[in-house]
């Protein structure tokens, strides 16, 4: 079997998911791990038992002294950049905690670099690989409920993070709502391209700044999208990954993030109101488009060792992105601002 050599740089919260996903990975084998606090790589390598990974604040002395394939890149968003060109620059391929960059031009430089350096980089956006968001898009694309028309998302969590998150300027929208953006790209099957939005930090909350926000995106194909979203709603909490409602020409189906599913079609029409017909939402077989961070890595892998594109490459990923930054654009200018 081949064995692909990995480093990870930043050893905080966050890099608890991937060791633990990495462990189900055949043939990979860290050989560094890198944080400007040296005592946070020295936790996670004796919780993971990575005895011999090399351990250093100098993500260039680690790429020099073991020649890894492969960096994973959870820094703070920052931090992106940097990291991901010192990586590219060395030859390796990088999968990157999420949002791709700090900036959208910060994120044009890394994904010229990478097509520069013939190198795959991509983005875990975890929340596609799920097998029930992988049930609802298999359900829209079977033409069920007709032509989609209107896509509603709506995210309510008190989230007492502590950190860095609590002083972070457009909190929600840069750090979250990017699953949620990425997953109506998912849903809908269509990307955006103009979005009017408002942030606002509500009394009571924790946080420094902004942390509830709405966005209503006109996306392709005549597609709305609605986000309504907010990191400090106490009370009757959605699930982390959104609560959904699709709407097309002939029904709705909506989910509730977990395994709540319901959706009516039209049964007959003709009347003031139609008359409807429940509808099961199917199971479907995702593949292995699923597992969270696990189904990532194992898709940037198989690109890396076999070839092909993963799902979340930044080529792709970045109009995700494009949607958080139109969107802060928006509720800094009060206006409708393009998405490209």
């Amino acid at each position: 079997m081949v064995v692909t050599r990995a480093v990870l740089v930043g050893c905080g919260g966050i890099s608890r998911a991937w060791f633990k996903a990495a462990q189900e990975m055949e043939g990979l084998s860290f050989v560094g791990l890198v944080d400007i606090n040296r005592a946070a790589a020295e936790e996670k390598a004796a919780e993971f038992g990575l005895k011999d990974a090399v351990l250093d604040t100098d993500l260039g002395r680690v790429l020099q002294s073991t020649q890894p394939d492969v960096v994973f890149n959870c820094t703070i968003p920052d931090a992106h950049m940097p990291v991901t060109l010192e990586a590219l620059e060395h030859g390796c391929h990088v999968l990157g905690e999420k949002p791709l960059a700090d900036s959208m031009e910060n994120a044009y430089k890394m994904i010229e670099a990478a097509r520069k350096a013939n190198r795959i980089f991509a983005v875990i956006q975890n929340r596609r690989y799920n097998a029930n968001i992988r049930r609802l898009r298999a359900f829209l694309e079977s033409g069920v409920i007709g032509r989609i028309t209107t896509v509603n998302s709506d995210f309510y969590l008190g989230a007492h993070f502590g950190g860095f998150r609590d002083r972070m300027e457009h909190v929600l929208l840069l750090d979250m709502a990017i699953h949620s953006f990425d997953q109506a790209r998912l849903i809908s099957g269509t990307d955006p391209v103009s979005v009017y939005a408002k942030e606002w930090n509500p009394a009571g909350s924790w946080y420094d700044h902004d942390a509830s926000a709405v966005a209503l995106f006109q996306m392709t194909d005549g597609v709305v999208y609605t986000y309504r979203g907010s990191w400090c709603a106490e009370g009757l909490n959605t699930t982390w990954e959104c609560d959904w409602r699709i709407v097309g020409d002939k029904g709705t189906v909506t989910w509730d993030g977990a395994e709540g599913f319901k959706c009516q079609v039209v049964a007959k029409s003709g009347g003031f109101r139609s008359e409807w017909a429940d509808v099961p939402v199917a199971e479907s077989d995702p593949g292995d488009k699923v597992g969270g961070h696990a189904g990532v890595m194992r898709d940037f892998l198989r690109a890396v060792r076999t070839g092909g594109t993963p799902e979340t490459v930044c080529t792709d990923n970045v109009k995700s992105l494009a949607m958080v930054f139109g969107a802060i654009r928006s509720a800094q200018t009060g206006r409708e601002e393009k998405t490209g």
